[in-house]
């Protein structure tokens, strides 16, 4: 388990503290957060591939935190919890947790569970060294989960469009001709494909901008191609 981050966020700091010495006895790098807040801003600053998260926290609880986090990323989350009720675990789970501890936990119990969440992280391809995120003025892409989100909420794109969208994300700036875009998306020539291009930009379109005829995110430059902005 060598080279994993699990970032610990609970609001008592011996609890913090007790989880810590496990996990680095598993030769696992441990990052501490007292609440939700904390626990976003260390997010930002640091790549993480699994969150251990208490549910009542002052400041921000763990269900919130949860909702914040799976609006980005797709790392493990592992629910830990006082409270025994069916209820809780279940709305953990349906906010996006992955998994539920709870407490007073059974420290090899836990280990493994963080164990058994890293292996099916990684095994299912969802993890490969870097979180890819693009976020361009609210409109988010996810390359590790290929997933789109807008101030929030999920976009639903086709393949195809979604791989149009990724193009021009991760190029944000850089102009792509109609025959570049089919190239690297169709991974075949670009003969006649602007009526092809130009109906997926168009239904893109529709989905990520208020107002599709004056684009704020994908934009056209005249004689040239489509671009996203910076």
């Amino acid at each position: 388990m060598n080279n994993y981050t699990v970032l610990v966020v609970d609001d008592e700091q011996e609890i913090r503290d007790a989880i810590e010495i496990y996990l680095k006895n598993e030769g696992i790098t441990v990052l501490k957060a007292a609440d939700g807040l904390e626990a976003i801003e260390m997010l930002n600053q640091t790549e993480v591939h699994l969150v251990l998260l208490d549910v009542m926290m002052p400041r921000q609880d763990g269900i919130t935190t949860t909702l914040k986090i799976r609006q980005k990323r797709n790392i493990p989350i592992i629910i830990l919890s006082a409270k025994t009720e069916d209820i809780d675990k279940i709305l953990g789970l349906q906010v996006g947790a992955d998994d539920y501890v709870t407490k007073p936990f059974n420290p090899l119990e836990l280990i493994a569970r963080v164990k058994s969440q890293l292996r099916r992280y990684v095994t299912l391809g969802t993890y490969d060294g870097v979180e890819k995120v693009i976020d361009i003025n609210g409109l988010i892409l996810n390359q590790s989960a290929k997933q789109v989100m807008l101030y929030g909420e999920h976009v639903k794109l086709t393949p195809i469009e979604y791989k149009i969208l990724e193009l021009l994300m991760v190029n944000a700036g850089r102009v792509f001709s109609i025959d570049q875009i089919y190239e690297n998306v169709w991974k075949e020539p670009g003969y006649n494909a602007e009526n092809t291009v130009a109906v997926h930009i168009r239904k893109i379109r529709e989905k990520i901008e208020i107002d599709p005829k004056n684009p704020r995110y994908l934009k056209v430059v005249w004689g040239v191609g489509y671009k996203v902005e910076k």
